[in-house]
């Protein structure tokens, strides 16, 4: 009995027990698994060998591989190519299309993330809104300029179209368009489709499809660019060619080529005038003198006169005591009447000179527009004086010039 148990304990101990030549080989199958597990993970942590895991709306830059009719085919790093579809290109021209060509860079848009034939349906159309949307935002947050051709208008005011966003420019946020009626209106709107304008984003809302523009927001940023431009160049003293914008009581602004300059009233002319209607309109180009800049409140001082010739500089070349000239009479005061001889040259007849008898004031004489005949009976070219008498001549009341 006990040698039976010893055998079959022998036998058991003998059964469990590995040879040196089984050893190796369990050694050698787990150094395998564990290098095939190594190489898995290096090839799982190789960027080249990632898929992409594609959801609609994605936008990503893909490699064009083939172009047909009807389709683009897109290498867009997914586990098959993706198609662009006729449909969904519709936004390119023909010259676009034709520029295409395999092994060039694509923007597209993930419509479906994969078909029944397991590729990704794609869209360039959707693309280019997405891309331009981005930019109207940045747009809107730097305060840029950008340009837009209008396409259609409504009764509020034009549609222009930015790389596939619709956008609208309402009729009071356009400089071309006048507050008139709404026919005027539609009628001058009309005449605007196909032209090209300088907009700046006032609203956007992606969420909502809304993308609000302005043209006169756009042309004073412009304007305020091309003036800081204007006043860095320009001097005291500078002559420049202007056009007048628009004519007030107390003078005139003229544009000097993107920035307005105020000529007051005693600077528009050497004669007296009382409106600056009397002499500018608006649109009237003229030449303008730069008397002072202000850079700080970018204001700008012109004269009208200081580039015309100066009257009272030639004054005692063209008159002499004595003479007889014709004048307007300009202004009426207690003292005595301004005449007009001449643009820039005015004499004083003192009420004492209108007449032999007593005159208690100028108009129980004269009034402002009557024509006049008077004799020079005193100049001053230094003080721009000049006296005038309507009484006759007599060597008494004769001054010498300059007393």
């Amino acid at each position: 009995m006990e040698q039976q148990e010893q055998a079959a304990t022998n036998h058991h101990t003998t059964s469990t027990a590995q040879s040196p030549g089984d050893a190796d080989y369990a050694n050698g199958q787990g150094a395998d698994q564990r290098s095939d597990q190594e190489l898995m993970e290096q090839f799982l942590a190789n960027p080249a060998h990632d898929y992409r895991n594609l959801q609609y709306g994605d936008t990503v830059d893909g490699i064009i591989m083939r172009v047909s009719r009807d389709e683009i085919l897109v290498d867009i790093g997914a586990k098959a190519e993706g198609v662009v579809p006729a449909k969904e290109m519709q936004s390119l021209s023909e010259e676009d299309r034709a520029a295409l060509k395999p092994g060039d860079s694509l923007l597209v848009f993930v419509v479906q993330s994969e078909d029944k034939e397991g590729r990704a349906t794609l869209s360039i159309d959707r693309a280019r809104q997405e891309k331009s949307w981005r930019r109207l935002q940045q747009c809107y947050e730097t305060g840029e300029v950008i340009e837009a051709r209008v396409v259609n208008y409504n009764k509020g005011g034009l549609l222009v179209n930015l790389d596939g966003v619709r956008g609208f420019v309402p009729s009071s946020q356009v400089s071309g368009i006048s507050r008139g009626s709404d026919t005027q209106k539609q009628s001058e709107m009309a005449r605007m489709v196909g032209q090209t304008l300088m907009l700046k984003v006032i609203e956007i809302n992606r969420n909502r499809n809304r993308l609000i523009l302005s043209e006169r927001q756009a042309a004073m940023d412009m304007r305020e660019g091309r003036k800081g431009e204007l006043l860095s160049a320009l001097k005291e003293g500078d002559v420049r060619e202007g056009i007048v914008t628009s004519v007030c009581d107390f003078g005139a602004f003229v544009d000097i080529g993107g920035a307005d300059g105020l000529v007051h009233l005693s600077e528009i002319s050497w004669s007296r005038i009382k409106h600056p209607g009397e002499v500018l309109k608006p649109g009237d180009k003229v030449q303008v003198y730069v008397l002072s800049i202000d850079n700080e409140r970018k204001r700008i001082a012109l004269s009208l006169k200081r580039t015309q010739h100066e009257p009272w500089a030639t004054v005692g070349e063209r008159y002499q005591i004595g003479q007889m000239v014709e004048g307007v009479v300009t202004q009426l005061a207690p003292f005595g009447a301004f005449v007009r001889i001449e643009d820039g040259v005015e004499g004083l007849i003192h009420v004492s000179e209108m007449g032999d008898g007593r005159v208690q004031h100028p108009r129980d004489v004269l009034q402002e527009g009557d024509v006049v005949q008077a004799r020079i009976i005193r100049i001053d070219p230094a003080r721009k004086r000049i006296g005038l008498s309507m009484r006759p001549p007599s060597d008494d009341t004769e001054v010498a010039a300059g007393e």
